[in-house]
């Protein structure tokens, strides 16, 4: 059986009849939606989307910097006056 990750549960039924008192009961926790009790999808604030979608973007360019940090070898010396 698959974890629910949230404080707050729902049904799809459920979460189709009042959708807007449902995230004023979870005051911006996250909604785990459930289809025959299991997690089908998560209702998260926008603003906590919004904050992990820059997480990701984050360690999306810390793994580009580590990757260029291997090629270390093959950069080319420039002076900033130069720019």
């Amino acid at each position: 059986m698959r974890q629910v990750l949230a404080d707050f549960s729902v049904s799809i039924s459920e979460l189709k009849k009042n959708p807007s008192a449902l995230l004023s009961q979870a005051s911006g926790s996250p909604i785990a939606v459930l289809n025959h009790n299991k997690p089908a999808a998560y209702l998260v604030p926008a603003e906590t989307y919004e904050a992990l979608m820059d997480m990701v973007d984050d360690y999306e360019l810390a793994q580009l910097v580590e990757e260029r940090r291997g090629d270390k070898d093959q950069a080319i010396a420039v002076s900033l006056d130069d720019l």
